[in-house]
């Protein structure tokens, strides 16, 4: 999953997923386990609304790491184009 994820456009970050989500241009959202749910739960709040796919990754690290960055990401998005 994060091997796809990685060669997808993406977004990363909770405010740069949630203006995604109000563009309607997200196909999928990932949300670190390990991330703070103060961060993650309006995002997952959000997808349910919009009936955007949700999966969980383990950890923020790994996350960041399939995202290109070198710290953690909690929340990150393939996009359209």
């Amino acid at each position: 999953m994060l091997t796809e994820f990685s060669n997808k456009v993406k977004v990363v970050g909770a405010k740069q997923v949630k203006r995604a989500l109000e563009a309607d241009r997200v196909l999928t959202v990932l949300l670190a386990s390990d991330a703070d749910p103060r961060v993650t739960g309006p995002i997952a709040q959000a997808c349910a609304e919009k009936g955007v796919r949700v999966e969980t990754v383990p950890t923020m690290r790994e996350l960041g790491r399939a995202c290109g960055i070198a710290v953690g990401a909690a929340v990150a998005a393939a996009v359209n184009e």
